[in-house]
C-alpha cells in the first residue's frame, strides 16, 4: 500500500510540473491542494527519497528514563525477588535510596520499567499444604501456650525498614506485638 501512495505523489508532482491545473490534479486523486503542494515543495527540496513518507517519532526523548537507571531497577528487582523479599516498587525504590542512587525516579517509573521488562508478574509462591498434620499444642489454660512469629521486613513511609515480632496465646488468641527496627537502621540510630 506505501508503494502505491509513493507512486501517487511522483505522478501528482510530475503531473503539476508538466503544467496541468492543481484542481484538476487534486480531483483525480480525490486529494486537497495542500496535499498536493507539501508533495511540490518536498520534491523541490532536492531530496532523492522526498516521496517517501518522513517517521513521525520524535527526534529525541528528553524525559525516557536513562538507560543505567532502568538496568538498575531491573537488577535491584531480580535481586530481591532472588533473595524471597518484598520486590514491589516501593521496595526497589527504598532499595535504590540505600544504595545512594540518584536522583531517585518515581514510583510511577519504576512500574513503568517494571512494566516494559516484564517483571509485574506476581510470584507463584504461596502455601501449599503438604497434606501433613501439625501437632497440637495444648493450651487448655489462658498463657499457657503461645506461637510467635518473627516477620518482615516491613517498611514504614520511607526507607524505614523494619521487623515484627508476634505472639499469640493459643487459648485467647490475643497478640503481642513488638516491633523491632533492622539491624542497619538500629546501626544508623544507635552507633557502638
Amino acid at each position: 500500500m506505501g508503494y502505491d501512495l509513493e507512486q501517487e505523489r511522483q505522478r501528482a508532482v510530475q503531473r503539476f510540473t508538466q503544467g496541468q491545473n492543481p484542481d484538476a490534479i487534486c480531483a483525480s486523486f480525490g486529494r486537497s491542494r495542500s496535499w498536493l503542494y507539501k508533495w511540490v515543495a518536498r520534491a523541490a527540496s532536492g531530496d532523492p527519497d522526498w516521496f517517501r513518507e518522513l517517521s513521525r517519532e520524535p527526534h529525541r526523548q528528553p524525559l525516557r528514563t536513562p538507560a543505567e537507571v532502568e538496568a538498575i531497577v531491573t537488577a535491584v528487582r531480580r535481586h530481591l525477588d532472588h533473595d524471597d523479599l518484598f520486590c514491589g516498587p516501593q521496595a526497589i525504590l527504598w532499595e535504590l535510596e540505600e544504595m545512594g542512587i540518584r536522583p531517585l525516579v518515581s514510583i510511577s517509573t519504576i512500574e513503568r520499567i517494571l512494566r516494559r521488562h516484564s517483571l509485574t508478574k506476581r510470584r507463584g509462591r504461596g502455601y501449599a499444604p503438604k497434606g501433613k498434620a501439625y501437632p497440637a499444642l495444648p493450651a487448655q489454660q489462658p498463657n499457657q501456650t503461645h506461637q510467635a512469629d518473627l516477620v518482615g521486613p516491613r517498611y514504614l513511609r520511607g526507607p524505614v525498614r523494619f521487623y515484627s515480632f508476634n505472639a499469640v496465646d493459643l487459648r485467647t488468641s490475643r497478640c503481642g506485638l513488638e516491633p523491632l527496627p533492622s539491624c542497619q537502621q538500629a546501626c544508623k540510630n544507635d552507633p557502638l
